[in-house]
């Protein structure tokens, strides 16, 4: 698609956007129904995972009013925003939940919550939630590419600034808001949105509720704007706007992207870990698989990862603190840890992410041989690769390189694997094989649209 003739040439890409997702004449790629259905059955299968864990009792006891929406895994109602803080937070809890490939930002975590919230007081179709999902996640995989790696320059986590804005759209199209509202909630949540990662620090939390408050903030945003609450349009490229704010300067700002919807798409490049931990480190532990074949770990003397530059200050510093983490959760943003696991026990799944683990002396050993050197020609953020070069005893060098990240555009899932990383997430989660199964086969139902709305297939999953 080229610009909308209809579109005044003097309007803001808030409003550009809102044009082009509000007519429903774009047809989606013809991969967005299988997309959307991949996203949504790992979401549920992650929200299974953490239900028991201790940051969503935490969550769940904080409640203070009981409503009419959703909470996977979990009995009663919640009020609109507290499920969507629940249940995305539970998505990205375990940081194995999915991730764009081209600068990271995961997408489901954000855009999933919203439509379950909106689905508890509101019919929606399958066909309503794949286009409102494909549309704001398209918005998302093209905000986050405007200035690659800036936003983590600044400090900020893209995923919760970014997926409020995305938020915003998937329950926007879904509502049908007008275009000037449209642009207006755009607007407004620009002003709601939040995430810094200060988490890195000490391993805390919340990293985990940020898409969970992004999804709270979007459908906010979204039902203020339906009642003509206005924002300024101009949210993006404005000379206050959020790029101003949120993204530092030294990157260049290439806002084209915004101006020009359609044609090729972004979202439908989305991919699914095969890893419970950071995005980046996932190439790095397939090369660890690879390693741990012929090589005997007690005959390591030493590891050098060769890394792109960006990843440095979220995976690898401070150095110390990277090969003994302080807590699993900041163990899952530590490649020192993640290639010593996956040494160790051929995996980075969940669990491998557990105070035993981190406590367990091989793992601590291993870690501490394992350093970094920044390579200049890693393509990083376009794409994400591993490379590890092993240093024996016995004074041999082994190298062992990952192309792509596994589960991605280069090397995706297929549907059986997507389908067993479902099942394992809910029997981490509790859930008996059978209401697996069951719950699988609701959700192949409601994309085959075999159950007839949203609200129908989230009463019936099982908890």
């Amino acid at each position: 698609m080229t610009k909308n003739p209809n579109i005044n040439s003097n309007a803001a890409l808030a409003e550009i956007f809102a044009e082009w997702a509000l007519d429903k004449t774009q047809a989606l790629p013809k991969t967005a129904n299988q997309t959307v259905a991949r996203m949504t059955y790992d979401a549920v299968g992650l929200m299974y995972a953490a239900r028991h864990e201790g940051y969503i009792v935490a969550a769940i006891n904080s409640v203070i009013e009981k409503g009419d929406c959703h909470a996977i895994g979990h009995k009663g109602g919640l009020g609109a925003y507290d499920s969507c803080l629940i249940n995305g937070t539970a998505i990205h809890g375990e940081d194995f939940d999915d991730t764009y490939e081209g600068t990271p930002v995961h997408l489901a975590a954000a855009l999933v919550p919203p439509m379950i919230a909106l689905s508890g007081v509101s019919q929606i179709s399958r066909d309503d939630w794949v286009r409102s999902i494909s549309l704001a996640a398209e918005l998302v995989c093209r905000l986050v590419v405007v200035a690659p790696t800036a936003i983590h320059r600044q400090g900020f986590h893209p995923t919760s600034v970014l997926g409020a804005f995305g938020a915003t759209a998937a329950v926007g199209v879904c509502l049908q808001l007008q275009p000037k509202q449209l642009a207006s909630a755009l607007g407004i949540v620009g002003s709601m949105t939040s995430g810094i990662i200060e988490y890195l620090a000490e391993g805390t939390w919340t990293k985990r509720m940020h898409p969970g408050w992004a999804a709270a903030s979007g459908l906010k945003a979204a039902f203020l704007a339906r009642n003509d609450f206005l924002g300024p349009r101009t949210v993006f490229e404005g000379e206050h706007g959020f790029f101003k704010a949120y993204a530092d300067r030294s990157v260049n700002q290439d806002f084209s992207v915004l101006d020009n919807w359609g044609g090729a798409w972004h979202f439908d490049k989305v991919a699914f870990k095969p890893f419970a931990c950071g995005t980046m480190a996932q190439p790095f532990i397939d090369c660890a698989l690879s390693a741990r074949v012929s090589i005997d770990i007690e005959n390591i003397e030493r590891i050098v990862a060769h890394v792109g530059e960006g990843t440095v200050h979220r995976l690898w510093e401070p150095l110390e603190e990277k090969r003994r983490p302080s807590t699993p959760y900041g163990a899952k943003f530590s490649v020192p840890y993640c290639v010593a696991v996956g040494m160790i026990f051929g995996d980075a799944g969940l669990a491998q992410f557990t105070e035993q683990t981190l406590a367990d002396d091989r793992v601590i050993e291993l870690a501490r041989r394992v350093s970094y050197r920044i390579n200049p020609e890693d393509p990083y953020p376009q794409d994400y690769v591993g490379w590890l070069e092993i240093h024996t005893k016995a004074g041999d060098v082994h190298h062992f390189k990952q192309p792509c990240m596994r589960g991605g555009k280069n090397q995706p899932m297929t549907d059986a694997d997507i389908k067993s990383k479902f099942i394992a997430n809910c029997l981490y989660g509790g859930l008996s094989n059978a209401d697996a199964l069951l719950a699988f086969e609701s959700l192949e139902m409601f994309f085959g649209k075999s159950v007839s709305n949203a609200d129908e297939l989230f009463s019936n999953l099982p908890v």
